[in-house]
This record gives structure tokens, sequence and C-alpha cells, in this order.
């Protein structure tokens, strides 16, 4: 029975998710732990989402729907935030699953460790089909001196649908930002490690989807480029900076970034980082992710496996693009 007083809020946004909704909504709802309350914000959905929800919702008292115009996953995440009622916020997506014990584990864990402000777990790849999906990733840093470490590595951090965190904390640094679209949680994650402290628990208790049409595979251009400027960012917060970033709704192109850090090279060094990590991007090879290439290998980057991209842009239907990747490998 849902309750004014809740101990958990699990906040979950979707736009058009018809496709693996109903599965991510009823995992949540058969929790072993059953103090929650379930907000589903529906982001202007064109699909069967909103219908979806109000069935679940006519079900289980529980669910707290949430149906406005489109907005975006940031703003539709600060509204979860402000319209929680529980002290635990527990992310949860559209196209994910659950396992049973998450919530109560989660639970558990943070009241028996009222330091941690930020509680992620481990994770389980699937495909769209639910089979096993190989990632070559490490996982997860257990402990926040381990977090600390893999920022410094550039390794992951969190799975962000798989994070229960104090909405104090997470409010006390201003919630998320809009400026970082598609890799706002990184930029919160690394603000938050300033003022809390950050864990994983060594269990898997999220099927977390891989797909083609996720979002992370639509827009890898400019996640990537928004990790790397969050990145920047950190680094200029734990020098006593000011962060430029701060304030701003969107972040300039990367041709602007030396005048928005007032030094030279930070632009360079946002083309390093991304670069490498769009050779295999379907989606970032066909859009700006390739000028980004094009601009790093005449600034002297790494040429290791670029021939080989030549031939991935044949096989993406990209004949032009790789005749012009071949042409600029041969000036060098």
């Amino acid at each position: 029975m849902p309750t004014d007083n809740p101990r958990i809020s699990v906040a979950l946004s979707v736009y058009n998710g018809e496709r693996f909704l109903a599965q991510a909504i009823e995992s949540v709802l058969g929790q072993t732990c059953g103090d929650f309350e379930f907000l589903i914000l529906d982001d202007g959905s064109r699909d069967a989402t909103p219908a979806i929800i109000a069935d679940h919702a006519a079900r289980d008292p529980r669910i707290r729907p949430i149906v406005r115009e489109n907005r975006g996953l940031v703003a539709s995440l600060n509204q979860l935030l402000a319209e929680a009622r529980a002290p635990l916020v527990a992310r949860m997506d559209a196209d994910d699953l659950c396992l049973p014990e998450r919530l109560g584990r989660q639970l558990a864990y943070l009241d028996a460790h009222p330091e941690i402000g930020v509680l992620g777990t481990w994770t389980e790849d699937i495909d769209e089909l639910g089979g096993p999906h190989p990632v070559l990733a490490p996982d997860h840093p257990l402990g926040h001196e381990d977090f600390l470490r893999a920022v410094e590595l550039g390794l992951p951090l969190l799975c962000h649908p798989a994070v229960m965190y104090r909405r104090d904390v997470v409010l006390s640094v201003g919630g998320y930002h809009a400026a970082f679209r598609h890799c706002e949680d990184l930029d919160l994650w690394l603000r938050l490690a300033a003022v809390t402290r950050i864990a994983n628990l060594p269990e898997r208790l999220l099927r977390y989807r891989h797909y083609e049409e996720q979002v992370s595979s639509r827009h890898a251009t400019v996640q990537q480029v928004g990790a790397a400027v969050a990145r920047i960012a950190h680094g200029e917060r734990q020098a006593g900076r000011p962060d430029p970033t701060a304030d701003l709704d969107v972040l300039p192109p990367i041709d602007q970034l030396d005048a928005l850090f007032g030094r030279e090279g930070v632009a360079r060094a946002v083309r390093a980082r991304v670069a490498p990590g769009l050779l295999y991007s379907r989606s970032a090879l066909r859009d700006d992710g390739f000028d980004i290439l094009q601009r790093y290998i005449r600034e002297g980057g790494s040429r290791d496996g670029l021939w080989r991209t030549v031939g991935r842009l044949v096989r993406f239907g990209e004949p032009l693009r790789a005749v012009q990747l071949a042409a600029t490998l041969a000036l060098g």
C-alpha cells in the first residue's frame, strides 16, 4: 500500500519507451522491499508509453505517474528529484531490469553506512533479447578510494540506473546540470565526490540492456565530448579554480573550449580523449564524430587502428567518408 512517508522514491523517466517499459516497471513492482513510491515521468511520449504507465498505475497505487510535454532527460531527472517524497532516491531506466533484492540490499547498506551518499551496484549486461552481452570494461569500483582512483584512470564509475542516493546530498550540489546532455550522470558523480562518499555493491542487482537504439548508442559523440569536458571541469574544481561550466545550459563547440577555460590546449585535449572512443560507433562516424576524428589525426593523434576504421566506414555505408579518412591518413 502507498505511504506518505516512503523510505525510497524510485525515479524513472521515459520517452517513447514502449518496447521494454512494462518489463522494467514489473521488475520494480516485484521487489522484496515494498516500502517505496514509484515515480514514472512520461516525457511527452508519442507511442504506447502513456497507456502502459496508466495500466500499471491503475493496478498498483505505489505508482505516481507524471505526464507532460517533452523537455528532455535532465529536466525530467531534476523534476523527479523535486517531487520525490523519500530521503533515498533509486534511479531506474525504462529498458533495464531490477533483480528482486535490489532495493532491499541498497537500503540495508545505506542504513548501515550513513557516510555513503551514493550507492551503485554491479550489473549483468544483456542484449535486446535478454541474452548475455559481453563487456570488456572492469566492474565498477567498490569503495570511495577505489572510486577516486577510477576517476583518475578514466574508468567506469557507476551505472546510473543502478544507483540509489540520498536526495538531500544530490540537491545540495544543484542536481543534474543541463549542459552535460547525455552524460549528466558523470558530471553529477564528479561533483558529488567532493561532498560525500561513493560506493558500489559487488552484487549484480540490475540487468543493464545494450541495443542500438539506446541513448548512449544514438548520441555517442555528444556523450563522449561532454564526458571529456566534465572531467576537465572536475580538474578545475580540484585545483581550486572556478568551474566555467557550472552555470551553462549548453556546452560550447569544441573550438570554443580554450576561451571558456581561459587557456590553450583544452580543445585539443578533448579531441584526443574523445576520438579513440568513436572508432567503433556507427552513429559517431556518421555525425560530428567524424570531423573530430579527422582533426585529431591532423593534430598528430595516434593512428592505431585507423586504417581498419576506413574499412568500417565502407561497411557502414559511408564510402565518401572512407575515402576522406584514407586521404587524411595518407597525408601523414
